[in-house]
């Protein structure tokens, strides 16, 4: 019940609707997330929600051209990290380019919700490589 009532609470903190459990990429992230469709018009936009803790794994967007994804960080706090980089924290109103065949993990802080718009941007040969999970160790060295 305890989490149903942060859940609720935190639904109520932002201004998209949190979604349906994310069980379609759920072999991809640590933890829980969830997912909702805002819109297919002109550009695909997602709003991806995440438990405390919960992360993606390591991914890459590939594109021969074009191609890549922003993020914008609607409620919560987080990270995000692009590989041989320091993470960034992500606080609602953050806004984050991510560039095509960039390797990068985003995912909510330990003690947080965090939810972000994604926005994937259109590209020449488009695909996304999912790739290992972000280990404890690693993630446990960004939390304050």
């Amino acid at each position: 019940m305890l989490e149903t009532d942060e859940k609720n609470r935190y639904q109520n903190s932002i201004m998209f609707p949190i979604g349906a459990p994310n069980d379609g990429f759920a072999q991809y992230f640590t933890g829980q997330s969830y997912l909702h469709l805002v819109s297919t018009e002109q550009v695909p936009i997602f709003n991806v929600t995440f438990e405390p803790g919960c992360r993606n794994n390591w991914h890459i967007h590939h594109a021969k051209s074009g191609g890549g994804q922003m993020l914008l960080c609607i409620g919560g706090r987080g990270w995000y990290q692009e590989e041989g980089k320091e993470a960034v924290e992500l606080v609602p109103g953050k806004v984050v380019n991510i560039p095509a065949n960039v390797k990068h993990w985003h995912g909510a802080a330990s003690d947080s919700w965090m939810s972000h718009l994604a926005v994937e941007i259109g590209g020449e040969d488009t695909s996304n490589e999912w790739c290992e999970p972000v280990s404890d160790e690693e993630y446990g060295k960004l939390e304050r």
